[in-house]
C-alpha cells in the first residue's frame, strides 16, 4: 500500500526531525479546505481567471508538523508549487520554514525519480511560490517580502540558496483591493477582527468567540459555515489562541510597566536597582495573573488538575492550590513574593471578594 502514496504523503529523510502529530487544524486552514474556494484564493492573490476547481491538486504535507496546530495549505496549479500559510504573529524566520518545506517537497519528487538525479536527464520541479496572510495584532505594511539571505552573516543576496516569502496583511482595514477579491478571505479577516474587538472590551475568550459568531451569522458572514460547525468553530479557535503566545505577550506588558516603575523609583533608590526590582515584579505579576485566569478557564471546563499542569507545563501542586482557591474564594488574584532569590519565590494569593 505504501507504494501508491504520492510522493507529498510519505516521510523519506524528513522522518529524522522531530514532529508533533498531536495536531489540530486552525480555522485558515478549515476555511480553504475545499478546492473552489482555496483556487478563488489563489486567484485573488495571482490576478489570474482560474475557474476548473480540478485543476488545483493539494499536495500539503500532513507530517510535517512543528506546532500543535496545522496552519499551512500546500497545493500546485499550472506548474507551481503554492505553499500559503496563515500567520498571527510576524516571523522573520518564515522564509527558512518556507525553505525546509520546499525541501520536503522537492525531495519527494526526487524520490520518485530514482537515480535519475544523477543523470544527464534534467528533473523539472514546479516553480515554488510562499505567501503569508498575517492577521495579527502587531502593525504591518499591507504587503511585504521577506528573504532568507537576511539570516545569512554576509546579509540579503549573498550565498547560492534564496528563498523569497511574499506577506499580506489581512486584518481589517488592510488590503481592501485583495478582500474584495475573495470573499472568503474577507469574511475571515471580519470574523477574527469580531473576536479581538470583543477581547479588546475585557470579554472572556469563550465569550467574545460566541459573540463574534452570533454577530457575523446576523450579518451574512461565514452564515452558512458557522451555523454548521459553530461548536467546532469555537474548539479550533480556544485551542488557535495559544496560551503560551498569551502568556509571552502579558510578559512583554508586565516587562515594561516594570522598566517604567524601575526607572521612576531609580532616580531614589538607584538607577540599577528600581530598573531590576521594577521589572522582576511587572514580570511576575503578569505571568501569575495570567496562570489563574488559565487554570479557571480549564476548570471551567472540565479539564483535570494533571491535564491543566501538563498543558500548562506548571507543577501540579500549583495547579491544585490555585485551583482549591478559585474554588473557595471565587474571584481572586496572585502574585509572587522574593525572598532570597528567584529560586525562593513563591506564589501569594489575594482575596478579591
Amino acid at each position: 500500500m505504501a507504494n501508491n502514496l504520492k510522493w507529498y504523503q510519505k516521510h523519506f529523510l524528513w522522518r529524522r526531525l522531530r514532529i508533533n502529530r498531536k495536531y489540530k487544524d486552525r480555522l485558515f486552514r478549515f476555511l480553504f479546505r475545499d478546492k473552489k474556494d482555496l483556487l478563488e484564493l489563489y486567484n485573488a492573490v495571482n490576478g489570474s481567471a482560474y475557474s476548473n476547481a480540478d485543476d488545483l491538486e493539494i499536495v500539503t504535507l500532513e507530517d510535517a508538523i512543528f506546532m500543535k496546530m496545522k496552519n499551512d495549505m500546500s497545493f500546485i496549479i499550472a506548474n507551481q508549487l503554492n505553499l500559503y500559510e496563515h500567520q498571527s504573529t510576524y516571523s522573520p524566520n518564515m522564509p527558512l520554514r518556507g525553505l525546509l518545506y520546499f525541501s520536503r517537497q522537492y525531495e519527494g519528487i526526487v524520490a520518485q525519480h530514482k537515480d535519475q538525479l544523477y543523470s544527464s536527464k534534467l528533473i523539472k520541479l514546479p516553480t515554488p511560490e510562499y505567501v503569508i496572510f498575517y492577521n495579527g495584532k502587531q502593525e504591518q505594511a499591507d504587503r511585504g517580502e521577506l528573504f532568507l539571505s537576511d539570516a545569512f552573516e554576509t546579509g540579503r543576496g549573498s550565498g547560492c540558496l534564496e528563498c523569497k516569502a511574499v506577506f499580506f496583511n489581512i486584518n481589517r482595514g488592510h488590503n481592501q483591493e485583495l478582500l474584495e477579491k475573495c470573499r472568503r478571505l474577507w469574511e475571515y479577516s471580519e470574523f477574527i477582527a469580531e473576536v479581538n474587538e470583543n477581547l479588546d472590551r475585557n470579554m472572556s475568550l469563550k465569550a467574545a468567540i460566541m459573540k463574534a459568531v452570533d454577530c457575523c451569522i446576523q450579518k451574512g458572514i461565514l452564515e452558512e459555515l458557522l451555523r454548521k460547525n459553530q461548536a467546532e468553530v469555537l474548539h479550533m479557535l480556544l485551542t488557535e489562541y495559544d496560551e503560551k503566545a498569551h502568556m509571552r505577550g502579558i510578559y512583554k506588558e508586565g516587562e515594561e510597566a516594570g522598566y517604567q516603575k524601575g526607572k521612576l523609583e531609580g532616580y531614589s533608590k538607584g538607577e540599577e536597582d528600581g530598573y531590576a526590582k521594577g521589572e522582576r515584579d511587572g514580570y511576575r505579576k503578569g505571568e501569575s495573573d495570567l496562570l489563574v485566569k488559565l487554570v479557571r478557564q480549564k476548570l471551567e471546563r472540565g479539564k483535570s488538575i494533571p491535564v491543566i499542569a501538563e498543558e500548562l507545563e506548571t507543577e501540579a501542586a500549583v495547579i491544585e492550590e490555585i485551583g482549591e482557591r478559585i474554588k473557595k474564594h471565587g474571584q481572586i488574584s496572585v502574585s509572587r513574593e522574593d525572598h532570597t532569590s528567584d529560586q525562593d519565590s513563591r506564589l501569594v494569593f489575594k482575596n478579591e471578594d
